[in-house]
């Protein structure tokens, strides 16, 4: 990629510089500042977003892309409160599995972020496994070839010969799979190690652990990128089968049989909104922000996790709190996250419609997701570092520090990229990814407790 010269300042740090003809920010001084004044007048929400739209543009600068795909999650929010009209704007909208396998190629190629987090994790998998000559790697999200495509060429040079590979890999679409079993057999095939690929069509809520067929004798790694965060969901859809409530839109306001569309009712229904956005979400019971979640699916996973018991787990997340139980605190986190993303973007990459369709079809619709949902339709729930650790320290995972090498070899790709807008930074044997100060990736490695 090219060198396009140092990075642009942060988007948020340079919002009062905004050209004198756009209202958008000169009242405000800043992004949050203006999306906390329109939620908090909520009266006027059909104006605001009206006025927003107008100096939005998914193809402008990194404000104006963040008020586009901000402006219609918050959009798509309000017109919740009618589900028949929600439903008929959205009846024909269709996702092809080959523009998600798109889109995640693009993020893929476009960022250095998961290259990393392949980097880190292969690192500590060939120093966990050295000696072993039967290696189990369980992939939650088999979905990019060239992570274990890199591994497999390194232990294929290892000075005591390369192990006996199996690879179990874990997606929802066979074809994604399928695509992953042929290029890591060829790749095997080609340099002489013996190799083994099962794929595991599945959820990762409703995985059937069996079907992974961990066997006695082989050392087991499991690697989970940017997973785990979404078993967080499915305790909503529980605890709502327990104690069922009365109809409820999404925003958590009871509605009547029937609704006339009018303009007092729509500022009713804001107004309640309003005390909604600052209160805790109808799912906050497994979602608050300052202790660790009270999810009995997540509990539960990471416990047949450790039930398998690894010599190495690594998971790479989000270090985001996207999981607040106001929507307030859900829309500041997420402003100024992907506020970062978008900068980052703008810094060093090039307008093309590749960059669009990665901001449209993945950063918009996980902006939509955090705004608009809630309780299990809410599938991006991205939590803190700390919050991990505490959660798997409570599972009896012990934290592995990742090494010096793996850590060197990232910051060399890194470098790789021409801009020192990224950084990764330590924290107690973990490693953060971060666009200039902001935080946006974790990786941490770990290991059963006895």
């Amino acid at each position: 990629m090219k060198n396009r010269g140092n990075p642009r300042k942060n988007s948020l740090s340079v919002c009062t510089e905004r050209d004198s003809k756009s209202n958008l920010w000169n009242s405000h001084g800043d992004a949050s500042g203006f999306f906390i004044n329109c939620i908090t007048h909520l009266e006027n929400a059909n104006i605001a977003l009206e006025q927003i739209s107008q100096l939005a543009s998914p193809d402008g600068d990194t404000m104006q892309r963040i008020a586009a795909y901000f402006t219609e999650a918050l959009a798509d929010r309000i017109l919740k409160a009618w589900p028949g009209l929600h439903k008929a704007l959205n009846s024909t909208k269709l996702t092809l599995v080959s523009e998600e396998i798109l889109v995640q190629k693009l993020f893929f190629e476009l960022f250095p972020f998961m290259k990393v987090a392949f980097v880190l994790t292969n690192q500590a998998i060939v120093e966990a496994m050295e000696g072993e000559k039967m290696v189990h790697i369980i992939d939650l999200n088999a979905a990019e070839p060239a992570q274990w495509i890199a591994l497999i060429q390194v232990l294929s040079a290892r000075p005591e010969g390369p192990p006996h590979l199996r690879i179990t890999g874990v997606h929802q679409q066979r074809e994604v799979l399928e695509q992953m079993a042929f290029k890591l057999t060829e790749e095997a095939e080609k340099l002489d190690i013996p190799f083994q690929f099962n794929p595991v069509v599945s959820k990762l809520d409703n995985l059937d652990f069996e079907k992974l067929r961990v066997k006695t004798g082989e050392a087991l790694a499991i690697s989970s990128v940017l997973q785990l965060h979404s078993l967080l969901a499915s305790d909503d859809e529980l605890l709502r089968k327990k104690s069922p409530l009365a109809p409820k839109n999404l925003n958590g306001i009871h509605l009547p049989g029937v609704l006339p569309i009018n303009q007092s009712t729509l500022g009713e229904l804001l107004e309640k909104d309003l005390v909604n956005g600052h209160s805790r979400s109808p799912d906050s019971a497994t979602s608050s922000p300052l202790s660790l979640s009270a999810s009995a699916k997540m509990d539960g996973f990471v416990n047949a996790l450790w039930g398998l018991t690894p010599k190495l787990m690594v998971i790479t997340e989000q270090d985001s709190n996207h999981n607040g139980s106001t929507l307030m605190e859900r829309l500041l986190e997420a402003l100024y996250s992907y506020a970062a993303l978008f900068d980052c973007l703008e810094s060093t990459v090039p307008r093309t419609l590749e960059r669009l369709k990665l901001e449209k079809m993945l950063f918009g619709e996980e902006i939509k997701n955090i705004i608009a949902c809630e309780g299990a339709e809410r599938k991006e729930r991205h939590e803190k570092l700390e919050k991990w650790v505490q959660r798997l320290d409570l599972a009896g995972f012990g934290n592995l520090p990742l090494s010096y090498y793996g850590m060197l070899q990232a910051r060399r790709l890194l470098q790789g990229y021409g801009s020192d807008g990224y950084k990764i930074k330590e924290e107690n044997g973990c490693v953060v990814i971060c666009w200039q100060d902001r935080a946006l990736f974790s990786v941490s490695a770990w290991r059963c407790r006895k």
